[in-house]
């Protein structure tokens, strides 16, 4: 598997991964759709020109999930047991239709887990940063993750 084990991981680790993603209104609106999410500052290009924004802006739930995506095959690809949660998410700068995403993430923490002998948890934090290396988005993230097999 290209994903690190528990053990691969060290408190101020730091990843600059290599995947981009320019989003598009067809990613949007399909997004917004499909999660039954009718907020017109997404899917109403008439509504959003009089907002401050002057156009739609991308649905942050998309953008969460294109950056903790953009970061799985340099960091849990296949060795992650399961997401045990994402705090401290945010968005400091919207995101636009044409925007190209890139990600980073740092290891903020690593522990033994009390339960599990044979995984440890891995708190990451992520980034989102637009061509203008803005950052559009930002979270905390535990993963429970594999330890190396004897």
């Amino acid at each position: 598997m290209a994903g690190l084990y528990f053990e691969d991981f060290s408190v101020g680790q730091e990843f600059r991964h290599p995947l981009t993603r320019t989003v598009t209104e067809m990613d949007n609106t399909m997004f917004s759709l499909l999660t039954l999410n009718p907020q017109p500052l997404h899917i109403d290009a008439h509504f959003s020109e009089k907002t401050e924004f002057g156009q739609r802006i991308f649905n942050s739930l998309y953008t969460l999930g294109i950056m903790i995506g953009m970061t799985v095959y340099d960091t849990t690809l296949g060795t992650t047991v399961a997401n045990l949660g994402m705090t401290d998410v945010t968005f400091p700068k919207p995101v636009f239709h044409g925007d190209t995403l890139r990600a980073t993430t740092k290891v903020l923490s690593v522990r033994e887990s009390k339960s599990r002998p044979k995984a440890g948890i891995v708190e990451f934090e992520h980034h989102a940063l637009n061509q203008n290396d803005d950052i559009v988005g930002r979270c905390r993230r535990m993963a429970l993750m594999h330890k190396r097999p004897v």
